[in-house]
């Protein structure tokens, strides 16, 4: 192997550019060339590649978002799409290809394999932390704290209005970020897709810490299917509590900003680990991080398999309201 390429797919994360920095360093490390392209599989279509040595990538390891930009590509899911994308990769004198990104960005790395024999290594990357094959995925931690600080300046408002509010976070079809957001933020209650909605309780919850003299209260929402669901659950909840609520989505703001230590650390891990994977010969994994150590997993595990949500959390976070 002489040349690898990297490019980012899919939502953009915060520590993508200090995972393209580990994995530049580490190929040069490794006497290899490395080539970025931009705009994830679009840009790969397209041909949009540069080339990257260790100087390329200085200070990029504390920016937010992919200085090699992202995108969703339904070209790419159609054969001819990735033909093109082959014929690039060809061009740029690529062995292997290592995508930072979440399931699709993999499902489309597969697809590359089968059809062209490139060998391709995978990397976590996505705020929704909802991959099989780690604990985190570079870019949760830096959202939870993201989401974090907003929650803590509304509470402010929240208890100087005596008002509740429902506060709405990412996370695509899982409750990863909005039950670590409300554990770490002390919420009164949280609503995630794998466990079963009762307004009912909700609301009983809510009125009877209103009794106990709780002059406000957080409920964090995940966005599940449907972004803008807290606006619903709140118009159903109101009337029930008696108290004036405000909702508020976070929206993509979860998705910017300097990413963490923890996850430049992990970006930088994960990084040097898919050139390694790479060299050994590897083809079709995801390397992650279970239990602080590096582990390989197989492209069709990271979909086939589902992460579970920590149930328990969620009766921590009734315990705790108070």
């Amino acid at each position: 192997m002489k040349t690898i390429a990297v490019l980012t797919s899919g939502g953009d994360a915060p520590g993508m550019n200090a995972c393209i920095r580990a994995v530049v360093r580490a190929g040069a490390t490794g006497g290899l060339r490395v080539v970025g392209f931009r705009h994830g599989f679009n840009g790969l279509m397209a041909g949009e590649h540069l080339p990257l040595d260790p100087r390329s990538v200085a200070n990029i390891i504390q920016r937010g978002g992919t200085f090699l930009g992202t995108a969703r590509s339904p070209e790419f899911k159609k054969l001819k799409g990735r033909r093109k994308a082959i014929e690039a990769l060809k061009s740029a004198g690529a062995d292997g290809l290592v995508v930072i990104g979440g399931e699709g960005s993999f499902r489309g790395a597969q697809d590359l394999i089968r059809e062209s024999g490139i060998r391709a290594v995978g990397i976590p990357g996505t705020i929704d932390n909802d991959l099989y094959g780690t604990d985190f995925s570079i870019g949760f931690d830096t959202a939870v704290n993201t989401a974090l600080e907003a929650i803590d300046r509304i509470r402010d408002t929240a208890a100087s209005h005596e008002r509740l509010f429902f506060i709405e976070v990412m996370g695509h079809r899982t409750g990863f970020l909005a039950l670590e957001v409300a554990v770490a933020g002390g919420a009164e209650a949280v609503l995630v897709p794998e466990a079963p909605t009762d307004l009912d309780q909700l609301c009983r919850t809510l009125s009877e810490s209103h009794r106990r003299g709780k002059s406000s209260s957080i409920v964090i929402v995940a966005e599940g299917d449907e972004p803008g669901v807290a606006f619903t659950i709140a118009n159903r909840v109101k009337s029930s509590v008696g108290m004036e609520s405000r909702v508020v989505i976070l929206g993509h703001v979860q998705r910017g900003g300097p990413p963490t230590a923890k996850d430049r650390v992990l970006a930088s891990r994960l990084g040097a680990a898919a050139v390694e994977a790479l060299m050994d010969g590897q083809t079709g994994i995801m390397v992650g991080e279970i239990h602080n150590a590096v582990v390989r997993t197989a492209f069709p595990e990271t979909w086939e398999k589902r992460k579970g949500l920590d149930l328990s959390r969620l009766a921590l976070v009734g315990a705790l309201a108070g």
